[in-house]
Parts: C-alpha cells; sequence; structure tokens
C-alpha cells in the first residue's frame, strides 16, 4: 500500500515532490518504517531519488513519562503536607513513595514552598505543577524555552532523539507501477508473458554477461569467474548462450569432508538469545543485541527450554568471571537471555555442539571432532540491490589441535583448494551471499 501511494503521488507531475516522508505517512494513515523501507527499495531500483532528512526532537524519558502522569514529586509532596500546622518527617514517609520523598523534599525546598526541619510545613498555601506542564507540552510536540529545556534536561526527564525520514521525488526509472524483476526464466514464466512482454528486455537480467569456458574447476578458481558466491561456465551455441552454474556452497562441503570434517545440524533458524549471545559473553548492552541489528519474534517471543546448569554458570561468569575473565560486572537478566531471534551467526550452532562434546566427555570420555557449517543468518539490515537481510556464513572449529600451524594447514589443505577459494571470494568469510540464485539462465 505504502508503495502505490508514494509511486501514485508523484505520478502527475515530474516536479512534484515528496518533502517529508514523516509526514507523508500521516497523511496517507500509513506506518512510517513501512514508508521507509518502500523508499529505500525504491530508490535502491533508481524508481525515486531518496535525500536523508534529521531532526533532533526532545522526548520524556521514562521518569520523565511518570512525572507526566503523575505529577512531579515536589507537587506531590507538597498535597501531603496539611494546609494548616506542620507533619513529622517520618509521617510524611509514611504518605508518599521513598523516591517521592528524597527529590520532593529537595525541589520543594529549593523553591521555597516548604520548611524544612523535624516538622514539615507549607510556606504558601497554592503551588502549580511547571514541571508537568512542560512535560505535557513535550510530549504533544510544543516548543518551551531552552532554560526550561535545560532544567529538565538536568533532571533526566527529557532526552534528544534524532528522528530520520527522506524527501523523495523521481528517479531515472520512475514507472507508476514497479515492474517486477524475473529471478528464474522458467517455461511456464515465459509461456505466461505477452507478446509486448517478451519483446521488451526484461529488467534485471545482464544481456551483456559473457563467460569463459574453462576445462576443469582448478582453472575456474584462479580464473577468478564468479560474482561472489557462484562460479559458472559459458557454453556457446550458435543461438543460445547457456549459464551453467556450480554452487560454491557444495564445493566447499566437499572440501571440508575431505578433511573429514563434519557438518553441523543448521536447520535451527529461531534461536534463543542464550545460544545466540550470552554463551559467547556478549554483554546483554551490547549494541548488536538492538532490534536496529537482530531480528526479535513476537511469537514465541520466549524459549522454555535451556540447560539450568550451564545458565547458571553463564550467569556467574558475566556478572562476577571465572576462568581468567573478570566478568562485566553488571545484572545478568535471564528475560534477555530467553528472547527468541533469527539466528545473527552459526557460531550459535558451534555453541550448542562445543556444549554437547563436554557434556559426553563429562560422562564418558573427550572426543576430537572436526565440523563445519554453511548457511543463513540473518540481520536488520537495510535492504537493498546489493544487500539483503539475509547471507550465508562458513564456520568450522577443530577440538583438537587449537594451535595457529594446524589453522593455517586446514586452510592450506586439499591441495590448497579452500585457500583459493576464500581468496576469490576476497576474504569476506563471514559474508558470503545467498546461493539459490539462477541455475541457469537462457539469454536470446
Amino acid at each position: 500500500m505504502a508503495e502505490e501511494a508514494i509511486l501514485g503521488y508523484l505520478k502527475n507531475d515530474e516536479e512534484e515532490e515528496i518533502s517529508d516522508s514523516g509526514q507523508f505517512a500521516i497523511d496517507h494513515g500509513l506506518d512510517h518504517s513501512e514508508v521507509v523501507n518502500v523508499i529505500k527499495s525504491l530508490h535502491g531500483f533508481r524508481y525515486i531519488i531518496a535525500k536523508d532528512i534529521k531532526r533532533d526532537t526532545w522526548v520524556l524519558t521514562e521518569e520523565g513519562e511518570k512525572y507526566a502522569e503523575q505529577g512531579s514529586p515536589e507537587v506531590r509532596l507538597f498535597l501531603a503536607v496539611p494546609e494548616e500546622g506542620s507533619i513529622s518527617k517520618e509521617e510524611l514517609q509514611k504518605l508518599v513513595d521513598p523516591a517521592v520523598f528524597k527529590i520532593g523534599c529537595s525541589q520543594a525546598a529549593k523553591n521555597k514552598w516548604v520548611q524544612m526541619g523535624n516538622q514539615i510545613s507549607r510556606k504558601v498555601q497554592h503551588v502549580e505543577d511547571r514541571i508537568k506542564d512542560l512535560l505535557l507540552r513535550i510530549r504533544d510536540g510544543q516548543e518551551i524555552g531552552t532554560e526550561d529545556k535545560n532544567s529538565l534536561k538536568a533532571r533526566k526527564l527529557i532526552a534528544i532523539q534524532t528522528w530520520k525520514g527522506y524527501s523523495v521525488r523521481r528517479g531515472p526509472d520512475y514507472a507508476p507501477i514497479r515492474r517486477r524483476t524475473a529471478t528464474d526464466l522458467t517455461r511456464e514464466y515465459l509461456q505466461g508473458l505477452c507478446l509486448v512482454e517478451l519483446l521488451t528486455p526484461i529488467v534485471g537480467l545482464n544481456y551483456e554477461l559473457r563467460g569463459m569456458l574453462v576445462n576443469n574447476f582448478g582453472s575456474m578458481m584462479k580464473a577468478k569467474w564468479a560474482a561472489n558466491y557462484r562460479i559458472g561456465v559459458a557454453i556457446y551455441t550458435p543461438k543460445f548462450l547457456f549459464i551453467v552454474s556450480f554452487s560454491v556452497k557444495e564445493r566447499l562441503k566437499d572440501i571440508f569432508r575431505l578433511m573429514n570434517f563434519e557438518e553441523m545440524p543448521t536447520n535451527r533458524y529461531v534461536e534463543s538469545s542464550f545460544w545466540n549471545f550470552d554463551v559467547l559473553f556478549q554483554p546483554q548492552q551490547h549494541p548488536a543485541r538492538d532490534s536496529h541489528d537482530t531480528f526479535f519474534l513476537k511469537a514465541p517471543e520466549t524459549t522454555k527450554q535451556l540447560p539450568e546448569d550451564y545458565v547458571e554458570l553463564v550467569k556467574r561468569v558475566h556478572e562476577a568471571g571465572g576462568y581468567g575473565s573478570r566478568g562485566y560486572g553488571y545484572d545478568w537478566k535471564r528475560e534477555e537471555a530467553n528472547k527468541n531471534l533469527l539466528r545473527t551467526h552459526t557460531t550459535a550452532i558451534s555453541s550448542r555442539m562445543l556444549y554437547a562434546l563436554a557434556q559426553h566427555a563429562k560422562q564418558q570420555s573427550f572426543t576430537p571432532k572436526r565440523y563445519f557449517s554453511i548457511d543463513r543468518v540473518f540481520r536488520n539490515e537495510a535492504v537493498d540491490r546489493t544487500h539483503l537481510a539475509e547471507f550465508h556464513q562458513i564456520e568450522d572449529f577443530d577440538a583438537l589441535d587449537p594451535i595457529f600451524g594446524h589453522l593455517k594447514s586446514i586452510i592450506c589443505g586439499s591441495d590448497g583448494e579452500l585457500l583459493v577459494m576464500l581468496q576469490m571470494l576476497r576474504y569476506r568469510i563471514l559474508s558470503i551471499v545467498d546461493t539459490d540464485e539462477l541455475d541457469a539462465a537462457l539469454i536470446a
């Protein structure tokens, strides 16, 4: 719906511009995050040209929200003091919350509203809750004075939040309706096209693509004829050019198996934060755990199956350290570890396998193992024509000989083919992209 609204808005006038994506979302009853995602996609395909907009706005902190709803502590304390006479500190403490008493006494005395001592009494009869009024104005988007802002900021009742949006105008490839990119040239797809569509270049296909005829895999590797994650052989015929693709993923698996590595079970796309982050001793306040980098699940939101003895061990090391570590010295929260997510790396699988090896060693004896995995991982990234929210990661570990020379022998093993593969991938070992691309492209 957001896509139709944006393209439709720019349809009538070539000079038409969406000056503010936030206001556009409000005017059309759309969620701004949805509008932003569509803008990024359309910009990537050159339907539109988008420019960043950033605005710093003041928002209420958690404490500020509480004051806006319940009133400031100084006013609440003032109202608890009797209009006539006085009240003892002990009695007043029973009437208000401890936090309200502590802050309220300080601010009310500073404002000269009450007389402090063993007995507390009013110095004025009426007060206005100016703090609450200012907070409500900020929450409603109204402007307040600089001095008032500084005062509220000093009390940590407000904070700056950077709002990000876009201005949008037509791009060089603008069209009122997005032309869908062909991802698979199947017989059914071609039969479903009308004559005009058949004579129109299919968006997204490289009609200038040519490969090189080679005889063996090694020659292909040296030629480095690949688009990041595919090796191809071009076979020419008088009328057609067929592109036959070999999956680098499968070839890498063969290389690891030749070196006696076992493939880890990687069909667990949904993982708990415990195995994905905590076991790897990533602190719970780490930015990578934020929703901007991680896809957290809404249902099921949390896991219920964690090894309790291991959870306690991980918690203890996070909080107080151990095994040569000083720990992080913070209050480790189980509810954070229970959160489900789409795994951000296959190291979560390695964590499980290492734990299983340790349990086996406790019951019987340690068995040296070599494991590897090549599978999808997910990051909450902005999707455009060159980036996806999912990609492939290669991972392996050898629970036998933890020395650098042994690692070198693994990389250079199998006649150095693994090393050549990694060099061809430009050392992007942790960024191997989706291998499920076109298996064959037919270009007339």
